[in-house]
C-alpha cells in the first residue's frame, strides 16, 4: 500500500469528479453531486484512494518514477486486494471513491484487464456506487476500453508531454497518436449512446463524468503557447471535461536532458496555465487571445496580459457593455458578470453595487466606468491602464 500509493501521488487528473451516480437497491456509497477533497501543500488532491495496481512498467519514460530503469521497490496488488481496500476504507469514511491507475506490466491489455476485473467486482459483487476514476493505458484494445467505461464514472489517459518532440525525447515508446486513438474510442461511444438515448428508453451508463487528460509541464522546452494550443485542440476534438497540468518534479537526476529545477515543481507556471484553461472554458477566451507568436509565454496573469495588450478596449462602460466584454474585465467573474447584465436592465450601476455583486473592485476599477466613476481624459487612458494595472495593489490573480 505504501509503495503503490506513493507511486500514484504525481498524477493530478482526479481533482473533480463531475459524477452523479446514485445509490440504488441498498448498495454501498453514493457520489451525490461530487466528492469531497483534501489537498497537500502543493495543491495536489489526496481525497480518493489513489493507488497504482502495480508499479512494474515495461516503459522507460525519463520523468516517471516507475520507469523500468529506476531502482525502486516493485509491488502489485491482486484484484481482491484492491476491492477489499476500497470497501474497508469507504466503510471507515476515509475515502469517497477510488482512483486506479497502473504501470504497464507484460502488455497494455493484460494490465487493463486486471484493473477492469477490480472495478467489475466493486460494482457487481460489492454493489459499490461510489466514485471510480480509471486511468486508461495507451494501446489497450477497443473492446476492453469500451467495457471498462460501463463500470466507471470517469476515464482518463495521459498525453504525457505537450509536444510530440518532447514525447519522443523523454518517452520514445509512446506516441500522441496512440493516446488520441483511445480518447477517440471513448468520445465516439459517448456520442453513439447519446444518439441511442433519443430512441431507446434504457441505455447503459458509459463514463458519465466524461474523460480527462494530463500533461507534464516544464520537462521540455515547450512554450506556454504550445501547451495551451494542445489543450484547446483536445477540448474541441475529444470533448474533454478537463485538461490537467502537472508541474515537472525532478526525480531522475541522471537524465541530463531533463531540467534541474530544484526540488519543487514549477507551480507558478502551472497556476498560469490553469488560469488560461479557465478563461478558455468559462470566459469565452479563444486560445489565440491568451497567447500568440509575439507573446508565447505567460509572464503575468493571462487576463491581465490580454488587457495590457488591448488598452483600446478599456475602460469598459459597465452599464452598456455586453456580457462577453464584461467578462474581459480583471476582477469580474462569471457569476458577477451575469449579475451585472441582469441588474443593468433595471437601472444604472454604482461602485458600491458592483462590490456587493462580488466584483473585486480594487482590480476592476482601472478598467471600468460606472455611474459614479471619476472622469478622466481619453488620451490618458492608455498610459493610466499600463501604469496602474501592474501596480502591487492589483496583484496577479483574477
Amino acid at each position: 500500500m505504501q509503495i503503490l500509493a506513493d507511486a500514484a501521488k504525481c498524477d493530478v487528473s482526479c481533482l473533480f469528479s463531475g459524477s452523479n451516480r446514485k445509490n440504488k437497491e441498498k448498495g454501498v456509497g453514493n457520489t451525490g453531486n461530487g466528492i469531497c477533497h483534501s489537498y497537500t501543500e502543493d495543491g495536489r488532491c489526496v481525497s480518493l484512494l489513489k493507488i497504482l495496481y502495480s508499479n512494474v512498467c515495461i516503459f522507460d519514460c525519463s520523468y516517471c518514477v516507475s520507469r523500468r530503469s529506476n531502482d525502486v521497490q516493485r509491488a502489485a496488488f491482486t484484484v481482491q486486494e484492491v476491492v477489499d481496500l476500497t470497501m474497508n476504507f469507504y466503510r471507515r469514511n476515509y475515502i469517497e471513491g477510488l482512483f486506479l491507475s497502473s504501470g504497464i506490466f507484460k502488455s497494455a491489455d493484460h494490465s487493463m484487464e486486471r484493473m477492469l476485473q477490480a472495478v467489475k467486482k466493486l460494482r457487481l459483487e460489492e454493489n459499490f456506487n461510489g466514485y471510480i476514476h480509471l486511468k486508461t493505458i495507451p494501446g489497450t484494445s477497443q473492446e476492453i476500453t469500451t467495457e471498462a467505461g460501463l463500470y466507471v464514472d470517469r476515464m482518463s489517459i495521459n498525453l504525457e508531454m505537450p509536444t510530440e518532440a518532447g514525447l519522443q525525447k523523454f518517452a520514445p515508446e509512446k506516441t500522441h497518436a496512440e493516446v488520441q486513438k483511445d480518447l477517440g474510442i471513448v468520445r465516439d461511444q459517448l456520442i453513439q449512446l447519446k444518439d441511442e438515448r433519443k430512441l431507446i428508453k434504457s441505455v447503459p451508463r458509459f463514463v458519465p463524468a466524461g474523460q480527462t487528460t494530463q500533461m507534464v509541464v516544464g520537462a521540455h522546452s515547450e512554450t506556454d503557447q504550445d501547451i495551451i494550443l494542445m489543450a484547446d485542440r483536445h477540448y474541441k476534438d475529444f470533448k474533454l471535461k478537463w485538461v490537467y497540468f502537472s508541474g515537472y518534479i525532478p526525480i531522475n537526476l541522471e537524465e541530463k536532458a531533463l531540467p534541474a529545477v530544484g526540488s519543487a515543481p514549477p507551480l507558478l507556471r502551472e497556476n498560469r496555465l490553469y488560469q488560461s484553461d479557465w478563461l478558455m472554458r468559462f470566459y469565452d477566451f479563444s486560445a489565440d487571445k491568451i497567447v500568440d507568436d509575439q507573446h508565447p509565454n505567460l509572464d503575468i496573469d493571462p487576463k491581465l496580459s490580454w488587457a495590457v495588450r488591448h488598452p483600446e478596449a478599456f475602460p469598459v462602460e459597465i452599464n452598456r457593455a455586453d456580457y462577453k466584454m464584461i467578462l474581459r474585465v480583471l476582477g469580474v467573474g462569471v457569476c458577477s458578470a451575469k449579475k451585472i447584465v441582469q441588474a443593468c436592465r433595471f437601472g444604472q450601476l454604482h461602485i458600491d453595487q458592483l462590490k456587493r455583486m462580488g466584483v473585486a473592485y480594487n482590480r476592476a476599477q482601472h478598467f471600468i466606468r460606472c455611474a459614479d466613476t471619476p472622469k478622466f481624459k481619453k488620451d490618458q487612458q492608455s498610459h493610466q491602464i499600463h501604469q496602474q494595472q501592474l501596480s502591487p495593489q492589483l496583484g496577479l490573480a483574477f
